[in-house]
């Protein structure tokens, strides 16, 4: 038990020479600055799914027959023009943009064909 004593009154007499206060605080606040960076890291939605991965997801549908289609599938009729994520898997809805988004200045309008009525 002894020799364990020894060597760690060491290992810590070696850190305490090598380190000071300051950079102690410069390295927590480091680890800090990394921790709260975290959540900006790009994840995959999809897999946040609650239903599971083999589960089955019922549609999201706007109840309206003239609306017909699932909104979270990508070939609903009004994502016809859109690349990217879809609206509706991130928050968003036909209708709004996602929480930190804003819509294009520059965007088509009348480019989908309503399969219920055939008109753009």
């Amino acid at each position: 038990m002894a020799r364990f004593d020894k060597i760690t009154e060491k290992l810590a007499r070696g850190v305490a020479r090598g380190t000071s206060r300051r950079s102690t605080l410069a390295w927590i606040g480091g680890v800090m600055t990394g921790a709260a960076l975290i959540p900006v890291l790009p994840v995959s939605r999809a897999a946040a799914s609650p239903h599971g991965a083999g589960a089955k997801r019922l549609p999201i549908t706007s109840g309206n027959p003239q609306d017909p289609g699932d909104r979270s599938q990508c070939d609903y009729w009004r994502y016809c023009a859109i690349d990217g994520f879809l609206c509706s898997c991130c928050g968003g809805t036909v209708n709004t943009c996602p929480p930190g988004t804003e819509m294009s200045p520059i965007t088509w309008i009348g480019t989908c064909t309503n399969p219920a009525d055939g008109r753009a």
